[in-house]
């Protein structure tokens, strides 16, 4: 006897993966907790996360949207505006240090920077960048749409039963003034680039792990029974601000951020992973879930990673079904730093 011998067919890569039709491979996951129906549900993260909140709606079970949009806005206004992507109008958050930060600001333990960049005669929230498209009227405006949010992030880290976080980026830009983590590169996306004042910083594994840490760590401050679940977009780079190439900034990225999702799952039995970035980037599945640019991930590969996840929650095998009309939009629709294309060599 030796300890593979008895193992499941899953446990294998000859029967789980090389021999069954890539879309006929199932029991990818098993959830180390169970997620009721009704237990309240929250989700945040990078641009694939905001595909997680409306496919467990559609499940049948309880996501939690702290921040719903006010009456009278369109469909079209509410996607721009930042509503019913993530349980609260935080906009896309890349890495668990901005995590991290908006935690601490919501649950009151840091004050967070009062400045605002000026766009016109407009004004825009350096840590929600495309939150608002024209802007706020005033920075005293700007303020009080981001206690809003502070205050639904409040409310849904108070409530919940599990938060699903997805990570996406290790690059990240510091404001040394503020001392503080952007959302996104000034002068990208919205505001202007000061080299002086913000610097890059791609960050390592013990400092992806110290922010995943500790923002799960303030969660439960106010929650101590809230569970985790990491996941890890599968989404490339768009650009590396490094200087080197895009493709192993792209695998140094995930890399760090799929082994630290790991290493916690480890450690702690209320923290969990779910293999997104798996099953959109295996080998097996031969980039059919890619677009043409080779980095959107399609409505199929959104699909085929959310039928995963619900039959793990149900304990089923992961069988095929249509996506839900208007439901799975492409991976990159509100993808902030994709906008990075745009400053390519053509």
């Amino acid at each position: 006897m030796n300890p593979y011998q008895g193992l499941p067919a899953r446990s294998f890569w000859r029967p789980a993966v090389a021999e069954p039709d890539p879309l006929d491979i199932e029991h990818v996951w098993t959830p180390k907790f169970a997620i009721g129906q009704d237990d309240p549900v929250i989700t945040t993260g990078s641009c694939f996360a905001a595909r997680i909140g409306p496919a467990l709606l559609d499940s049948g079970m309880d996501w939690f949207d702290a921040e719903p949009a006010p009456p009278g806005l369109t469909r079209q206004q509410r996607q721009e505006r930042g509503y019913g992507a993530f349980s609260f109008r935080t906009g896309n958050i890349y890495t668990p240090a901005v995590l991290r930060q908006w935690l601490s600001w919501a649950l009151g333990q840091v004050q967070p920077p009062r400045d605002a960049w000026p766009d016109g005669n407009r004004f825009v929230d350096p840590y929600r960048p495309a939150i608002e498209p024209d802007g706020f009227a005033s920075p005293t405006e700007m303020l009080q749409a981001r206690q809003v949010t502070l205050d639904a992030i409040g409310t849904a880290v108070s409530s919940a039963k599990c938060l699903i976080f997805t990570m996406g980026l290790t690059e990240a830009w510091r404001d040394t003034l503020a001392e503080t983590v952007l959302p996104t590169c000034p002068g990208t996306v919205r505001g202007t680039f000061d080299a002086e004042r913000y610097t890059l910083h791609n960050f390592t594994f013990a400092e992806v792990h110290r922010d995943m840490s500790q923002a799960i760590a303030t969660a439960r401050q106010v929650n101590p029974g809230l569970r985790v679940l990491l996941t890890v977009s599968p989404v490339p780079l768009t650009a590396t601000a490094t200087g080197g190439h895009v493709l192993p900034a792209n695998s140094y990225s995930k890399s760090v951020l799929r082994a630290v999702a790991g290493q916690l799952a480890m450690e702690d039995p209320d923290v969990d992973y779910f293999p997104s970035y798996e099953l959109i980037t295996s080998p097996v599945f031969a980039s059919r879930f890619f677009g043409p640019n080779q980095r959107t991930v399609t409505a199929e590969g959104v699909n085929f990673v959310m039928r995963h996840f619900t039959a793990g929650l149900r304990g089923s095998p992961a069988l095929a079904q249509p996506a839900p009309d208007g439901a799975m939009l492409s991976a990159d629709a509100a993808c902030e730093d994709a906008i990075l294309d745009y400053y390519s060599p053509r």
